[in-house]
């Protein structure tokens, strides 16, 4: 873990510094003077040229001293494609397409982080729907959902939804080029009935074939089991109460030794040490009373040892969960160091604590998100926040899930009733992420928490090869433009703050700064990471580089000291030359 983090819970009484009133001083005379000149009016001037913080002023703020060289707390380095998704089994035909009809939008956008980090992001095709997916051989379609209905407390829970996938549903894993992929086995049905363990074992040369070639990262045979038993989890009760770690254990060795067994028949070049092995535990929680991490290793799950990622699910709260709000439960760094927390201490106690730790499935709020909540541009800077706190703290991968018509999203793939085909805000903070890892297939790059004072506010920075290369810096004390603005309100002067680095021992007298911003922390549209867009209106995804946006923009150290500016509801990325 890194140094101690702010425990202020709570976004209410929260003191901003000194220097936010100047800050605000200096922003509102700004405004005066271009209007006096007439320029027009904005925090922000929207000008295409470079703009600097001249090195002969010099700032009074006491600086924040970073080391040049990663320090003690810094992580491991970044493995390749830490930046990667995770797609609900039933959906991942939406998001891919198929031979005929293969979604470019998604490929687009799954190519932009590729092209930064030098890795293509992961793919796991899983969650519920992997655990309720029978394969039917006679179904022309990839998937056939059935309506997923609340069910009477009356009626039995035993039996939970099911989809049907046919042949046509593994044509989508030939849809992405250079892609890798974990896909998930059923194990929630796949032990009630001798039809459905045939099926089971039926979709595995289906699979194999589909994900040869490299396709395959690993496996995975069941999901969240420990909430099997549960009554009110997404696919019901599917074990009896009495179920407990020896009987989930046993039942994965037989699944698992029976997949490698058709494995070996239809696929031979699949069961070797380099190729063969699975994601596990998958649990929602690491020790939620009726199955735990620990004691599941003790029974010897990895009996076989062919666990070759320890696969943890995170979410920051559930969209039921009492008070959860953009600014208290996102946009507040504590909410991210705490949860983060309790997974790793879930975990630490395993016998092999070699294994790697990715998140499989992790998004914001539990249940597909909440508009208004996980679709803004608010939700794009916690994802800045999670995922480098998560790659601080030697998270080898985070999966950011995804559905269609999901609340969370980083992109709709399709058009539906209920959501438009785009990119949603989410997105950017994904790029964002992979610019602050840029290069980490080529280059060994380390992340380091850099602490500050308040839970408004977070900042880290990226050592390249033993060397301080870039700093990002989070302001997620809320700005409410649009909301306000469609209620005939003034949101009034948005706040900004000054922050100073001290990199002592660096060499670099000059930064780049690249800007993540949108009009507010509400923000559904109109964002853009360094000026550039990665809507599906303008090129499918693709980065267009938009006229008229600041961008190109240098600070210039002043007595070793580098000053960037940084607005509420914003980020910025100083990348030293």
């Amino acid at each position: 873990m890194g140094p101690p983090e702010p425990t202020t819970k709570s976004r209410q009484g929260l003191k901003r510094r000194p220097r936010i009133v100047v800050a605000a001083s200096i922003c509102v005379l700004l405004v005066v003077i271009a209007l006096a000149v007439g320029l027009g009016v904005g925090l922000i001037r929207r000008s295409s040229s470079p703009k600097a913080i001249p090195s002969t002023t010099c700032t009074t703020n006491a600086p924040i001293v970073v080391s040049h060289t990663p320090p003690s707390h810094a992580s491991q380095p970044i493995p390749e494609a830490f930046v990667s998704f995770a797609i609900e089994f039933g959906h991942f035909p939406d998001f891919a397409g198929n031979i005929s009809t293969p979604n470019t939008f998604s490929n687009n956008l799954l190519n932009n982080i590729g092209n930064i980090t030098g890795t293509k992001p992961y793919i796991r095709v899983g969650g519920n729907s992997a655990d309720e997916a029978l394969y039917n051989p006679s179904l022309h379609i990839a998937v056939d959902r059935t309506s997923q209905q609340s069910r009477p407390q009356s009626q039995s829970q035993d039996d939970p939804m099911t989809i049907g996938i046919g042949q046509s549903f593994f044509e989508s894993y030939s849809t992405w080029p250079d892609t890798r992929f974990i896909h998930g086995f059923n194990l929630a049905l796949s032990t009630k009935s001798s039809a459905d363990w045939e099926s089971l074992l039926a979709t595995v040369p289906l699979a194999c074939a589909a994900l040869g070639d490299g396709k395959l990262l690993w496996w995975e045979y069941g999901n969240e089991p420990d909430l099997y038993t549960s009554t009110t989890s997404g696919k019901g009760q599917v074990r009896a109460t009495s179920w407990g770690n020896s009987a989930y254990v046993s039942q994965w060795l037989n699944g698992t030794q029976s997949i490698k067994s058709t494995l070996a028949q239809a696929c031979p070049s699949m069961v070797g040490n380099n190729t063969y092995g699975y994601i596990a535990p998958s649990f929602a929680s690491p020790n939620n009373g009726v199955l735990g991490a620990t004691a599941t290793w003790q029974d010897g799950l990895d009996m076989d040892e062919d666990v070759k990622l320890i696969s943890v699910h995170n979410y920051i709260a559930s969209t039921t969960a009492p008070g959860v709000s953009l600014q208290g439960t996102l946009l507040n760094h504590t909410e991210t160091v705490e949860s983060i927390a309790q997974q790793l201490n879930g975990y630490r106690f395993l016998p092999n604590a070699s294994i790697p730790i990715i998140l499989s499935e992790t998004n914001s709020l539990l249940n597909t998100g909440t508009p208004g909540i996980t679709n803004t541009f608010g939700a794009a800077l916690w994802n800045i926040d999670y995922g480098l706190w998560c790659a601080s703290q030697n998270i080898s991968r985070i999966h950011m899930q995804q559905g269609t018509n999901f609340y969370y999203n980083a992109w709709q793939p399709i058009n539906t009733n209920n959501v438009t085909i785009g990119t949603k805000p989410p997105y950017y903070g994904n790029i964002f992420v992979a610019a602050m890892l840029a290069n980490s297939t080529s280059s060994e790059v380390k992340v380091s928490n850099i602490p500050l004072n308040t839970s408004t506010e977070a900042a880290y920075g990226a050592y390249v090869n033993g060397i301080l290369k870039r700093i990002a810096i989070l302001s997620m004390q809320g700005y409410d433009d649009n909301s306000l603005r469609s209620r005939q309100l003034d949101p009034g002067p948005r706040g900004q703050q000054n922050y100073t680095f001290s990199v002592p021992q660096s060499s670099s007298t000059v930064a780049s700064v690249k800007r993540l911003s949108a009009n507010g922390s509400d923000a559904l549209s109109g964002i853009t990471f360094d000026g550039y867009s990665y809507e599906y209106e303008l090129k499918e995804g693709m980065p267009v580089l938009l006229p008229n946006v600041t961008r190109g923009e240098t600070v210039n150290a002043c007595s070793g000291l580098f000053t960037v500016q940084l607005m509420d509801s914003s980020a910025v990325m100083m990348e030293f030359m």
